[in-house]
């Protein structure tokens, strides 16, 4: 909304006092709007604070992404070898929750400060590549794009199931498979089988979109702390001094993102 504005209607950037963005595609546009000395009034990223971190992406994930995969593959976790690609806040809740279940976990992180969260919490660290093969689920956390490409899915053994609880529809490269060689067979809502030429079939989620928020709820206690924090943020805006922002990205204060909720 905010790019939509300062494309057709930037005079109306005169009444505003700030602007509060939680998605992290506006986050880079504010960034880069900053940078090239464009941006017209203050900003509060509310994505990265620690409410929106811990709550949302850390401990609704840890639940979330059970409810998806039992919703739309009925798995059971026991057992099963796990490939989760990235150990931010979505990863560890992902991570910890497949270890509960018995799943044997495996992370791939390109972080060192995040790999050695990883191998702390008894995670075991591989490379994509090397674990692809034998693996039955491959998750992606990581923000990025094109984590899972076609040549990681042609490794894949048979009924490997392919998800993403990372960012949009970018980390898995769904593009790729839409081939003549490959036969898509849409089983029901939010699933669909890939099938190989010999037979080969891999289970893709939600066509590679954040699974939770296809098949799944994000429970109202945690949509009530998001949208908190960013009531939190615009009351900030509002009631600031002038001159206490300036025309830049800001984080929101840790004891105004937390403490104040603890307080009420």
């Amino acid at each position: 909304m905010t790019h939509w504005i300062y494309k057709k209607y930037p005079h109306l950037f005169k009444k505003v006092k700030g602007i509060v963005e939680e998605s992290i595609t506006g986050i880079h546009r504010l960034h880069q709007l900053s940078k090239a000395g464009k941006l017209c009034v203050p900003a509060i990223n509310v994505n990265d604070s620690v409410t929106k971190q811990k709550f949302d992406n850390l401990y609704c994930c840890r639940e979330s992404i059970l409810d998806s995969l039992k919703k739309t593959t009925d798995i059971m976790f026991g057992g099963k070898q796990v490939a989760i690609c990235g150990y931010g806040e979505v990863g560890k809740g992902c991570s910890a929750a497949l270890k509960a279940m018995g799943s044997v976990v495996y992370v791939t992180e390109i972080d060192p400060i995040c790999a050695l969260q990883a191998c702390m919490d008894g995670f075991r660290l591989a490379k994509l590549g090397d674990v692809v093969r034998h693996v039955d689920m491959v998750i992606t956390c990581t923000g990025n794009k094109n984590v899972v490409v076609r040549e990681h899915m042609d490794l894949m053994k048979n009924g490997c199931v392919v998800c993403n609880m990372g960012r949009s529809n970018t980390e898995i490269d769904v593009n790729s498979l839409q081939t003549p060689e490959l036969v898509w067979q849409h089983v029901r809502a939010q699933v669909d089988h890939i099938i190989w030429p010999d037979g080969k079939r891999i289970v893709l989620l939600a066509e590679g979109r954040v699974l939770n928020l296809s098949s799944s709820t994000v429970p109202i206690y945690v949509l009530s702390i998001t949208a908190t924090t960013q009531a939190l943020a615009l009351i900030e805006l509002f009631n600031a001094p002038e001159g206490r922002y300036k025309q830049d990205v800001y984080l929101l204060p840790k004891k105004l993102g937390f403490g104040k909720q603890c307080k009420e």
